[in-house]
């Protein structure tokens, strides 16, 4: 059986904030909820890893890729809930 895991995404605006809990295995996280957000981050940065394997590796690689393609006035961070 796969560990599951629980992963906090916050998007922060000017006026307000929005917290959102995505929870399962890390191939589930990776593949089907946050694919498309780890691919946009790799095309504008070859650096970062668009299949992480570790919980760890996909925060950072999450982190990163919310970095590269969201400006303006709304931003985004990713942590491990335990």
């Amino acid at each position: 059986m796969a560990k599951v895991f629980k992963v906090k995404v916050t998007k922060s605006g000017m006026t307000s904030s929005r917290e959102t809990i995505y929870e399962g295995t890390i191939n589930r996280l990776v593949n089907d909820v946050f694919g498309y957000t780890l691919e946009c981050g790799a095309s504008w940065n070859r650096k970062i890893n668009s299949n992480p394997k570790t919980i760890g590796a996909l925060i950072k690689a999450l982190n990163a890729s919310y970095d590269e393609i969201e400006g303006g006035y709304t931003r985004s961070w990713a942590e491990e809930v335990k």
